[in-house]
């Protein structure tokens, strides 16, 4: 990571914060998708899709191995998303309840 002082840090996480509030007003998946597009590179983008296709596979209770055959995603990676699930700040969880209770709701109508 770049080395910054204290006034770009405080500028960096002011940023962020606007970078959050920019996507929490992301309406549609479309809209999403074309901001992500905008943002990142392509291999910037299949990171983040690797990523959380393996929280996905993960949270569906797939082993290391079968995911690797699934998705050719490293262990190391899939090891990292793992750790992230279950000691990170609660990003992967948070999203992945979420898609599961919408996904029973819409079971239930």
């Amino acid at each position: 990571m770049k080395q910054h002082d204290q006034e770009q840090k405080q500028e960096i996480r002011a940023a962020a914060r606007t970078l959050s509030e920019a996507l929490l007003s992301l309406e549609t998946p479309r809209e999403a998708r074309n901001f992500l597009e905008d943002l990142c590179t392509p291999a910037e983008l299949e990171a983040m899709v690797d990523r959380w296709r393996v929280a996905q596979l993960l949270d569906q209770g797939l082993s290391y191995r079968e995911i690797r055959e699934l998705t050719a995603v490293s262990v190391t990676t899939i090891g990292r998303v793992a750790r992230y699930i279950e000691q990170g700040t609660g990003g992967y969880r948070t999203l992945l309840d979420r898609l599961a209770r919408n996904r029973n709701q819409v079971k239930t109508i």
